[in-house]
C-alpha cells in the first residue's frame, strides 16, 4: 500500500477499523453457564473427591456463578475410567482425575501423576510451575482436544496393604495386585498380577478376595476406605508414586469458547486445589497412621531387595516408552528437573529436617 492509498483508507474513520477488529476478536459465550466435571473419584472419597469439589466450588465462586461447575462424581454421568472418553468427545465439558488412568491414550500421561521413582510433589510443582512441565501437559492435550492443569496432589503415597509380609521380589509373583499406572506395569515384569480397578471398588476387591492386596493414597485416605479392618499388614513407602498430581481437564473446545478471565479462572482454582490437597493430605496422614498402629496395623518396609527390583523393572518400563518421541522429550524434561531440584532440597531441607528432629527428640 502506497502513502496516497493509507490516507484514504484512514480516512474512513474509526468506525471502519472497530467493526474489522470486532469481526477479528475471538467469539466467546456470553451470560450464565455451567459446566459439567466428572471425576475418577466416588463420591466422598477423602481427599481426591474434596480436591475435585475444591476446585468446582472455586470457579463458581470466583465467577461470581456466572461460570458454574455441575460436579457428577463415578458412575453419576459416567464410569471412573471413561471421564477421558466423554471430555474428549464432548459428553462432559471437563474432568477431575489421575491422569495416569489414561496410559492407554498416551503413556506420557503418566508424569502429570507419577512416574516409579519419579518426583515428589515439591519436585513436580518446582516442574510443572517453573521448568517447563505446565507446558508439556498442554502440548500432550492439544492432541486429545483437552486444556489439562494440575489440580490436587496426594503426597507421597504408601506401598500399600498386603495379606502376607513382603520379605523378597518373589513373594509378588502371582500376587493380585491393585496399582495403577506405569508403577502397576513395573510391579507386573516381577510376576504380580496388576489389577487397574477405581478407587470406589477397591474394598470390595480386597475383601472378597479379589485382589491379595491393593495401594491407594496413605494413612488418611487409607483408614477412611477402611483397609484396616481386611488386613493389618501396611508398608508405608512406596516406588510407585512420591507425589501424585491431579488433574482438571477441559474440552479444549470449550476452554477456548471461554473468555480470557475466565479461563483464567480454571487455571488459577486448578492450583490453588492443588496446594491446597497436598496440604490436606500431609496434615491428616500422621494422626491417621497413629490411629491405624493403635488398631493393631503393623506398619513396615520393603527390604533393599524388592526395592532394587522395584527400580530395575521401574528404568525398563521407561525404556519401553523411549521409541516415543513425546514420552522421550517429557520423560527427559522431569528427570533434568528432578535432578537439579533434588540436589539442593536434600541438601538443604533434608539436612535441616535430619538434624532438628534429631535435636528435637
Amino acid at each position: 500500500m502506497d502513502r496516497r492509498s493509507f490516507l484514504k483508507t484512514s480516512a474512513m474513520g474509526g468506525s471502519a477499523a472497530v467493526a474489522s477488529a470486532a469481526l477479528a476478536a475471538p467469539a466467546y459465550a456470553q451470560g450464565k453457564r455451567t459446566l459439567t466435571m466428572v471425576t475418577t473419584w466416588g463420591r466422598g472419597l477423602a481427599g481426591v473427591h474434596d480436591s475435585a469439589q475444591r476446585v468446582a466450588d472455586s470457579i463458581t465462586a470466583m465467577t461470581d456463578g456466572d461460570l458454574t461447575v455441575d460436579l457428577k462424581a463415578a458412575g453419576e454421568l459416567v464410569g471412573a475410567f471413561e471421564v477421558f472418553d466423554a471430555v474428549t468427545a464432548g459428553q462432559a465439558d471437563m474432568y477431575h482425575g489421575a491422569d495416569y488412568y489414561f496410559v492407554g491414550q498416551h503413556p506420557a500421561y503418566a508424569f502429570f501423576t507419577a512416574v516409579p521413582f519419579g518426583m515428589t510433589a515439591q519436585e513436580l510443582a518446582n516442574w510443572y510451575y517453573q521448568d517447563g512441565g505446565m507446558e508439556l501437559h498442554d502440548e500432550l492435550g492439544q492432541i486429545f482436544g483437552l486444556k489439562s492443569f494440575l489440580g490436587g496432589n496426594t503426597g507421597a503415597q504408601a506401598g500399600g496393604w498386603f495379606k502376607k509380609e513382603i520379605n523378597s521380589p518373589d513373594d509378588f509373583n502371582g500376587l493380585k495386585f491393585r496399582m495403577p499406572g506405569l508403577g502397576g506395569k513395573a510391579l507386573g515384569k516381577l510376576g504380580a498380577s496388576v489389577q487397574n480397578i477405581p478407587g470406589s471398588e477397591v474394598y470390595q476387591a480386597l475383601s472378597s478376595g479379589a485382589i491379595d492386596g491393593t495401594e491407594w493414597i496413605g494413612p488418611w485416605a487409607d483408614e477412611k476406605a477402611g483397609f484396616q479392618e481386611i488386613t493389618k499388614t501396611y508398608y508405608a513407602a512406596g516406588f510407585h508414586e512420591p507425589g501424585a498430581g491431579l488433574s482438571v481437564a477441559t474440552n479444549r473446545e470449550v476452554f477456548e469458547g471461554l473468555s480470557p478471565a475466565h479461563q483464567k479462572v480454571i487455571e488459577i482454582a486448578s492450583a490453588e486445589a492443588h496446594q491446597w490437597n497436598l496440604s490436606q493430605f500431609l496434615a491428616n496422614n500422621g494422626a491417621a497412621l497413629q490411629r491405624l498402629q493403635a488398631g493393631g496395623v503393623k506398619v513396615m518396609s520393603f527390604p533393599d531387595s524388592v526395592w532394587d527390583a522395584f527400580g530395575k523393572a521401574s528404568m525398563e518400563v521407561h525404556q519401553e516408552n523411549m521409541g516415543d518421541e513425546l514420552y522421550k522429550k517429557i520423560y527427559d524434561s522431569a528427570m533434568a528437573s528432578m535432578k537439579a531440584s533434588s540436589s539442593w532440597i536434600h541438601q538443604s531441607s533434608g539436612t535441616y529436617t535430619a538434624q532438628r528432629d534429631r535435636v528435637l527428640g
